[in-house]
């Protein structure tokens, strides 16, 4: 006899099925796994043999064949703990093979017979209701799986309570949906003291999703800047909430199943490595800007990360998506992010200062600023300094005006967005394509002028003409205004500057 759990393999945010095949045989005893398992799954054998003796059940002596089928594809992770344990069972008569035939199965078993977490419930959960099945899973985890709609969710803490739940004799009750993350506030706009330029950048940033350079002294407040973009962000929609909360489950990270609605803020140390920052590893995993999709990911001395590292996100930063391939798996992970960066103007940071000449300069700004490639900086959309403050600035009162006035301006801005681009899918002006972006934020004739005589003088690019059109139609946008203007077009340019180089 062959007893069948469903389960399923993950790649990437897909949830593949697999059939966890058990068979007890004649012949000397043993346990094998077979179904390219990794070192993992592999281990299972142990920790299932010790969690059955736990509940007062031992391995019959015969062979235990266990084939995850299909053989060709990799499994990885202890969530085939329980698929195989219940395979076991049903082979060894003590659970009804046909019961278990309606649902999907995951988890990781303690030695003791407990069911503790692992990664992807949420996935798994969408899969089952997919195909119209029930998910056994972790009892910690049932609040997460119940995010996946109308789907059956049986959620127990061990194993004697799921085997007492189907023989009746203790049901269990279906969990409650987990709660929404609460939006707890970050630093306040009335934190930053002067810097009304870079203020404005920050909030045209927030407003069409776009790209920010911040260059600056060390102290004149790029990081705390940064920190405060979270503050005026909308929070995230039912179905951006799924979305990372999918990357989320994938990672581990979603804890006690709440599901996310801030959007997510990354910052990772300049010493990442390119796997850690964009995804991969010897296990797949999605990376810092996968983790931060449909949020922010902020890279502080950006000058800093290895150049290789940065690079790579080049192609992420212009798709919405990350492609991870190994000779084992080619995966895809969604990455639609807004990168903020800051960096100070040379490895002193004092370039421009006559009270701190540096010796080295220009070749030291030069050398230092070249670090970034220019492929990268023609990706940034909004380039602005940032100045050191003076002493004046700091004794002045907080500014009158805070986060939530902002964060009031940049929904309407999205709102209109979102009415804009409805049939075409965008979310923003930044998210919008070439083309679509020449039909709704085609400027007047004087933007047009403008920046058709910019275009030339500047030197830009095809790629960088079209993000000034970007940030022109959402200047336009938090103005209220119907068409881009010059006075748009000026703004917008003002900010395609570079980083100075001397």
């Amino acid at each position: 006899m062959v007893a069948i759990v469903d389960t399923v393999a993950y790649l990437g945010l897909e949830a593949r099925s697999v059939e966890c095949q058990v068979q007890l045989s004649a012949g000397l005893p043993n346990f094998v796994i077979v179904g390219l398992p990794d070192k993992a799954v592999a281990e299972s054998r142990e920790r299932v043999r010790s969690a059955l003796s736990a509940i007062g059940l031992s391995l019959p002596p015969k062979r235990v064949t266990v084939n995850l089928s299909p053989a060709d594809l990799p499994k990885e992770g202890s969530h085939f703990d329980l698929p195989i344990a219940l395979g076991l069972l049903a082979a060894m008569g003590v659970v009804d093979v046909e019961m278990l035939s309606h649902y999907v199965a995951v988890g990781e078993l303690g030695l003791d017979g407990r069911i503790a977490s692992s990664p992807g419930v949420l996935l798994a959960a969408m899969h089952a209701a997919g195909r119209d099945m029930g998910l056994i899973c972790p009892h910690d985890q049932g609040p997460e799986a119940r995010w996946a709609g109308e789907v059956e969710v049986i959620a127990p803490r061990d194993l004697l309570a799921l085997l007492a739940h189907f023989k009746g004799t203790e049901p269990l009750e279906m969990p409650l949906a987990g709660e929404a993350e609460e939006m707890v506030g970050g630093p306040d706009l009335r934190s930053v003291k002067g810097q009304e330029t870079p203020k404005r950048a920050l909030e045209i940033a927030a407003a069409g999703g776009h790209n920010l350079l911040m260059s600056g002294p060390p102290g004149s407040g790029k990081s705390l800047l940064a920190s405060c973009l979270p503050s005026i962000l909308p929070p995230l929609e039912p179905a951006e909430a799924l979305e990372v909360s999918m990357i989320a489950s994938v990672a581990g990270t979603l804890d006690g199943g709440r599901l996310k609605r801030r959007r997510p803020f990354r910052d990772p140390h300049h010493s990442a490595s390119m796997p850690a920052l964009v995804g991969g590893g010897l296990k797949v995993k999605p990376g810092e800007i996968s983790l931060a999709h449909l949020g922010v990911l902020f890279l502080d001395e950006l000058p800093e990360f290895q150049r290789a590292t940065l690079d790579s996100l080049r192609q992420p930063l212009e798709t919405g998506t990350v492609s991870v391939a190994r000779a084992n798996a080619h995966l895809t992970f969604p990455a639609r992010v807004q990168l903020v960066a800051a960096m100070n103007p040379c490895r002193c940071g004092h370039l421009g200062d006559a009270s701190r000449a540096c010796s080295r300069a220009p070749r030291c700004a030069a050398d230092y600023q070249s670090k970034i490639s220019g492929p990268l900086l023609d990706r940034i959309d909004l380039h602005v300094e940032v100045a050191a403050v003076s002493a004046m600035d700091l004794t002045l009162p907080p500014p009158a005006e805070g986060s939530e006035d902002v964060a009031s301006r940049v929904a309407r801005a999205r709102a209109v967005q979102v009415a804009r681009y409805g049939a075409e899918g965008f979310r923003t002006n930044a998210e919008a394509t070439s083309e679509a972006i020449e039909v709704h934020a085609a400027p007047d004739e004087a933007g047009r002028r403008l920046l058709t005589e910019a275009a030339g003088a500047m030197g830009l690019s095809a790629r960088a003409y079209h993000r000034v059109l970007k940030v022109s139609r959402t200047i336009a946008d938090l103005a209220g205004a119907e068409t881009v203007g010059r006075i748009h077009v000026a703004e917008a340019l003002s900010y395609r500057h570079q980083p100075p180089r001397n």
